[in-house]
Parts: C-alpha cells; structure tokens; sequence
C-alpha cells in the first residue's frame, strides 16, 4: 500500500465529510466503496432548553482534524484523493458579507452561528406560519416543523434585529461547508426542497441535461415569504437564501479553494460535489444495497430506508408523487434524481437512549461496569437482558416488558402526527433501581421507538406506498437488539448494508459523481454499494400476537395525552 509520501498513481481515493450532531467525521473509500480509513474530530454544542447551537468555525476546525486523521489512519495521499463530498445535519448557519459568524443566541455569542436541526425555539413561529393557505405547504406535510429552517428565520426576525440586519447569508450547514471549501454558494435541491419549503419539481425540465448544471433558483414562492412575515429574504433574487440550486453531486466552482486545500491537507482543484443532508447521503450510500431476493414488491428502488442516529429519518422514494399528512414532502429530487420522497422521522432515537440512560439512578454503575468490561453500555444492556430472559425462562426478549411500555415522544411527534407538543411517556414504574430494572426500561423504549417506525410505516401504506423492506444504516444499526426489535415489530425484512458507514459512503459518491467518473448519481450509487446482513422478523406467531397488543398500548398512549390535555385546558381556561 502507498505511504502518505508514494501515493499511488493508479489509486483513486473518494472523500466524504459528514457532520452529525456530536462531531465531524470524514472517511476515504476506494472505487468499490470500500472503507480505508475514517477519523472523527468532537464538536461544541451549547444547550439551553430549546435553544441548541453550534459555532461554524469550530465545525471547521474539526472538519480539518477528521480529514488529516483520516488520510494518516488510511495511508492515504493527498494527490490520491480525487473528489471531496459533504453532508450534514440540517442546521442553519448564518454569516455576514465577509463570511465571518453572526451571532444567532440570545447571549449574543457571536460564535454561536448555528442554530442546530434540533433546536425548538421557533415552536410558535412554526404554528403561526401553518396558517398560511400557501401551497408550498402542501410539500411539506401539510405543515412546517420548528426544525425546519422558515419558522427559525422568522424567530431570528422577531427576537434578534441586529443580527437579522448583519446577516448575508443563510445557509444549511451541508450547504455552507460546500461554501466554505469552494466559495460557490450554490445550494442543493436536497437542503432547499426539504428544509426551506423549495419547490423542487420546478427544474423538471433539466433532469436529463447531460451536462450537469447550477441552475436559477426559480422554485422559490415569493408569495409565502411575503405571507410569513420574510418578504425581505425575496430581495435580490433571493440572494440572502440562494440564488442558484443544483443537482447533489454537481461540481461547485473551480473545485476546492487554495485556502481551503491547505486547510484540510488536499490539493486545491479537487472537484466538490453538492451536498446533501447528512441522511439523505445515508440514503444514497445504502439505497442501491438490496440483494435480489429482497426486490420482490419493490418498484425499481427499495421502499424505505431509517437513518437511525440521534434521531431517526424515514425516507421512501417513488416515482409519483405522493400527499401524506403529517409526512415531509413529496419532494422531487432531494436524494435521487427523477424520484420524489417522503420524509418521516422521530426527533430523538439516539438521544433518547442516551437521555434515559444517563438519567437513571443506576447509570454510573453501569457505565463502570461497561467499562471495566470493555464494552460499550448498549452491549453491557444487551447481555444483562439475555442474562433476564434465561433467568426469567421466557422464549424472547421482547417479552420481557410486558408491564413496561414507552411512548418516545420525548421531543415531541414530527410524524406521523406532527404534534412538537407530545410529551414522552414511561408507564409501569417500580421504586426499582437496578441495573436490571435499567435493561428493561432501556429495551422499553427500543420497542417504543420501534412502534413509532411501525406507526410511520402504516400510515404511509394508508395512502399509496407499498413498503414491505426496511434499508437501515447510522449508530443505532449496529445495535442487533435495536434492529432484532424493529423486524419483529414492523413485521417485514430490515438490510443493513456492507458498508456500515452509508453517509460518510453517501458523502464521497456526491465527490465521486462531481469527478464525471460516473455518468449519473445511480450509477454511482450501483457502483459503490453493497449488500450486507438481512435481517428478518421472527417467526413466532406468539411473538407477533405480544407486539400488536403493546402497539395498541402504544397508540392509547398518545389518545390519553390528547385527552388530559384537553381536560387541564378546561381546568385553565
């Protein structure tokens, strides 16, 4: 293998950046989408209730670690990496006429530029904007969520005047970090469509230009922006929130910027691709990884695919377009081209583990005893619930929570029912406190998860899709009781793909695609994917009989909510 001093000639090197939640990673794959080697590199996060933020240039900075670790890790040249891509989550980033931050805090940090995907403050923003009559609506569910980017400019508007006058630029962060290594600012259709409420299908007409293009930014409703109250932002052809949109995998600019070339430790002029959110590039890193004998009542592509990270999207794609409430989308083109999707997701999946976990009275114990062992607590958890499920002489572990039951609407319901309202629920508590007690409660809440995915799954086949096949990839899918667990309560085939990394994979196919190497983003996605483990939901029927009860449980957990609700209004009113 070449060392970082005798690259090798003949060797072409693929790049992907993703920046999650917690860190940058980057990871350098071969032209069979193999992993050579990846790095992560923390980021900082300052939280305050529903106030979540980030500082562009610390996520800069460890972007530029990760990748250098990366390259030392794999052997890796820079003269053998030919293509960099980016995704992210789908945070909003704001910068002035010099690309330096502007504060979006209420400290007025002015390091604080971020204002993270998961961050509620625009909560009311949100439900004032859904009054509007706008078909822009109509893409989006019926109805924006405070995650999305609209309701958060409104609330920078309303809260924060000067920096609402300071700002140049708002970008999502995927979208500035294309920015910041190549100096277009060019947006992508996936950012726009899914986040800004961009209307995506108006570029209809260039799906089969050979020659990939940034296209006018022509799918924007001024008449919504006016609606909302941000009829400022239409000023200059929409220049403040993208005059041009292209394609995931267009080429931007003239490649990577010298600066940023010595910054990250590549060579300038390496094409970058245009980004995508850091789980529709799961998606594109996955999507093409269904063996043969899965396809069987698929149409031409997989029929869902779950990012399960710290929270979960959902994603099926389809040739028509389709109208669910409550669902993100259709929106044409923001993972694959000529394909329209739709977009469910649970707020908090990861976090949510995370959250009970660590809030438990038993957590520092067990995160000793994890590691003492050397192992991670999820596995520690997983051997404590085999150890409960012999000891308890039941035929599967599902069974173990049978007094135990979950409603993981912890940050409240994005799909199907689109409430940022509903509140977690935990029902069956003891005065218990053991790890024990923890195992149980901890698979409690996989399976409430799980039934939130199922839920999702059923309402879109309520209105026209056929999904029998679940693609998973992110942290959580490495979890084999968190997968066991979603086959046997969704009740269909859940593949995790060979390539373990699929957004860091999806991230270097947007720079592979950028090369021209490949003719199409598909082929690129045919090229580079591959099956792994296929999953399949057991086949006892007791098993199946025990998960429809708990998921009637499940959904009378949110019915009881609505009604206490409406009865302490009545109290209050």
């Amino acid at each position: 293998m070449a060392s970082p001093t005798e690259p090798s000639a003949s060797r072409s090197v693929f790049l992907g950046v993703d920046v999650g939640t917690g860190s940058a990673r980057a990871g350098l794959f071969d032209e069979e989408g193999k992993l050579l080697g990846s790095s992560s590199s923390p980021i900082q996060i300052w939280k305050d209730g529903a106030f979540v933020e980030q500082s562009s240039t610390d996520i800069w900075l460890a972007v530029c670690v990760a990748v250098k670790a990366a390259c030392s890790k794999a052997k890796v040249a820079a003269a053998e990496v030919k293509s960099l891509g980016f995704a992210a989550t789908c945070s909003l980033v704001a910068v002035d006429s010099d690309s330096s931050p502007v504060s979006v805090s209420r400290s007025g940090d002015s390091r604080r530029n971020v204002i993270v995907w998961m961050d509620h403050r625009a909560v009311d923003q949100a439900e004032r904007i859904n009054t509007s009559k706008s078909p822009a609506l109509e893409y989006c569910g019926g109805a924006v969520s405070p995650e999305m980017q609209p309701p958060k400019l409104l609330w920078v508007k309303e809260n924060l005047q000067e920096s609402w006058s300071m700002v140049f630029r708002w970008m999502d962060l995927s979208d500035w970090l294309s920015y910041r290594a190549t100096g277009d600012d060019t947006r992508s259709l996936c950012t726009t469509v899914c986040k800004w409420t961009y209307l995506g299908h108006a570029h209809m007409q260039y799906v089969n230009d050979t020659d990939s293009r940034d296209m006018e930014a022509c799918g924007w409703d001024d008449e919504f922006w006016e609606e909302i109250g941000l009829g400022d932002l239409v000023e200059g052809h929409h220049a403040k929130i993208g005059r041009s949109v292209a394609f995931p995998g267009h080429p931007l600019g003239s490649g990577l910027t010298p600066t940023a070339a010595k910054e990250l430790g590549l060579l300038p002029g390496i094409p970058v691709g245009t980004s995508l959110i850091d789980a529709h590039a799961g998606g594109v890193g996955v999507i093409e990884s269904v063996p043969p004998s899965e396809t069987e009542g698929c149409h031409d592509l997989p029929c869902i695919y779950a990012f399960c990270g710290t929270s979960t999207c959902h994603m099926a794609v389809s040739r028509s377009k389709l109208f669910i409430p409550g669902i993100w989308g259709p929106f044409w083109s923001a993972m694959v081209p000529e394909y329209w999707l739709t977009e469910g997701g649970q707020s908090a999946t990861g976090a949510l583990l995370d959250h009970i976990i660590e809030n438990h009275a038993s957590s520092i114990h067990l995160a000793n005893r994890a590691a003492s062992q050397k192992i991670s607590v999820f596995e520690l958890l997983n051997k404590l619930l085999e150890t409960i499920m012999t000891e308890q002489n039941q035929s599967f572990i599902g069974a173990l929570t049978e007094y135990l039951h979950v409603l993981p609407d912890f940050h409240g319901n994005r799909s199907p029912i689109a409430d940022p309202k509903s509140k977690g629920v935990i029902y069956g508590l003891t005065l218990d406190t053991s790890d024990q007690q923890l195992a149980l409660l901890y698979l409690a809440t996989v399976q409430g998860i799980a039934y939130g995915t199922r839920h999702i799954v059923e309402h879109c086949n309520a209105h026209g899709h056929k999904i029998n096949t679940l693609l998973a990839c992110g942290g959580l899918s490495k979890n084999p009781i968190y997968i066991q667990e979603h086959a046997d309560i969704i009740g269909c085939p859940i593949i995790l793909p060979r390539e373990s990394e699929s957004v860091l994979l999806g991230a270097a196919i947007l720079g592979a695609v950028a090369t021209k190497k490949y003719n199409s983003l598909r082929e690129a996605m045919k090229a580079l994917n591959a099956a792994g483990q296929v999953i399949h939901p057991s086949n006892d029927p007791k098993v199946k009989k025990y998960h429809d009860a708990k998921y009637k449980i499940f959904r009378g957990l949110y019915e009881q909510q609505l009604s206490n609700r409406s009865v302490m209004a009545q109290a209050l009113a």
